[in-house]
């Protein structure tokens, strides 16, 4: 990482339900962070919209978007205008009948340094993304920078060390999350906490593990479900900052919020150097992690 220190930015915001409304607020977000010195702002999972994928619906899929394209093209200007790292979460379409979850880093000139697209799609109750997303064919390979390399991960696979590890190995020097997670209401609230805990807890694991930073940016605010038969989703915000060790640099509350922190990037060769769990990976008893169950 080319700084010593790097400032951060999270965008956490509350969907205002249409693209250029939700679109204004956060190129307002990023000028802000700008101003406060960040040199990267990480914006929550599918920013454009309401978390469309409580119900499947067809007509739905007019909310993608080509990458790059009208979202990039405004972002790409605010980036070059403030000298700021950019990353993105949009609904892109590659293809007719062919979308992906999507994350987009805009460099500090406007350039698109590149994007991932989301692996793990779940499918569950409130969230059935596999009815729209393909799973991403990038891999997990870091994104290049001006501040350095970013191993980019979309929500869902955050709950996976796999995809946590495979970008550490490729060299990323941070790990960021776009996220959009919340409760369904009807839960009480030690299966809230213990939800919440867990999505914390898994996130700091990685950093640890790793002896990377993480980043992870949480959508906030409570959104219906459009067809009136669920509970909706309560965004639960918390966005954070976690340290090599997983210490907490900074977290959010459930607002809206525009999180800043200072990431010592130098601590993880520090905490590498005492906790060496890459040089005692026995990589050559792990043949069976690619099986889906040993049996």
């Amino acid at each position: 990482m080319k700084h010593k220190i790097l400032k951060v930015a999270l965008a956490q915001r509350a969907s205002l339900h249409d693209r250029d409304s939700n679109m204004d607020a956060l190129l307002a977000d990023i000028r802000a962070a700008a101003s406060a010195g960040a040199e990267l702002i990480l914006l929550p999972e599918l920013h454009n919209s309401d978390y469309f994928c409580q119900l499947e619906e067809t007509a739905n899929f007019d909310l993608a978007e080509p990458v790059p394209g009208p979202s990039t093209a405004r972002l790409a200007t605010v980036a070059a205008e403030t000298g700021i790292v950019i990353i993105a979460s949009l609904f892109e379409k590659r293809a007719a009948g062919l979308y992906h979850n999507t994350a987009v880093v805009l460099d500090s000139d406007g350039s698109i340094a590149g994007k991932y697209r989301k692996m793990h799609i779940p499918d569950d109750p409130g969230y059935y993304e596999k009815f729209y997303f393909t799973p991403g064919d990038l891999g997990f390979r870091p994104i290049e920078t001006s501040l350095g390399k970013l191993g980019v991960l979309v929500c869902w696979d955050q709950w996976y060390p796999e995809a946590a590890r495979l970008m550490a190995l490729a060299g990323a020097e941070l790990l960021v999350y776009p996220t959009a997670i919340g409760w369904d209401n009807r839960d009480d609230e030690e299966e809230k906490r213990r939800q919440l805990d867990a999505w914390m807890t898994i996130q700091r694991g990685h950093a640890v593990a790793n002896g990377l930073p993480v980043l992870a940016c949480n959508r906030t605010g409570i959104e219906a479900d459009p067809s009136g038969e669920g509970p909706g989703i309560a965004f639960w915000g918390n966005s954070f900052v976690a340290g090599p060790q997983g210490e907490l640099i900074a977290r959010g509350g459930i607002e809206n919020q525009l999180l800043l922190a200072e990431v010592p990037m130098q601590r993880s060769e520090e905490v590498r150097r005492i906790w060496p769990f890459l040089r005692d990976r026995r990589i050559d008893a792990y043949a069976e992690l690619v099986r889906r169950f040993i049996d």
